[in-house]
């Protein structure tokens, strides 16, 4: 259970970092190079600049989540310390 927890951690980090590069720095929206003038006309401006933020967020808190289950779960289960052998003599 904790390697899925680990792998979905690192799956949304990826898209979390996907979603802060396509978002653009002075704040008008999807940025030009990933289609930003298509998504203004699918969307709206408004619109895309309002999914890509709540998607944002939405990551973001995910990963929040999912690092204190993956803490709770490795405290649960011994810690570091109850998985490394100790070498005796």
């Amino acid at each position: 259970m904790l390697t899925f927890i680990t792998i979905l951690t690192a799956i949304v980090c990826v898209l979390l970092i996907l979603v802060v590069l396509i978002q653009n720095p002075k704040g008008g929206g999807v940025d030009a190079t990933f289609g930003g003038s298509s998504a203004n006309q699918m969307f709206g401006a408004a619109k895309s600049t309002d999914f890509i933020e709540k998607l944002t967020w939405g990551l973001a808190i995910a990963l929040f989540a999912l690092c204190i289950i993956s803490a709770i779960m490795v405290q649960g289960a011994g810690g570091v310390e109850n998985s490394i052998p100790l070498q005796t003599g």
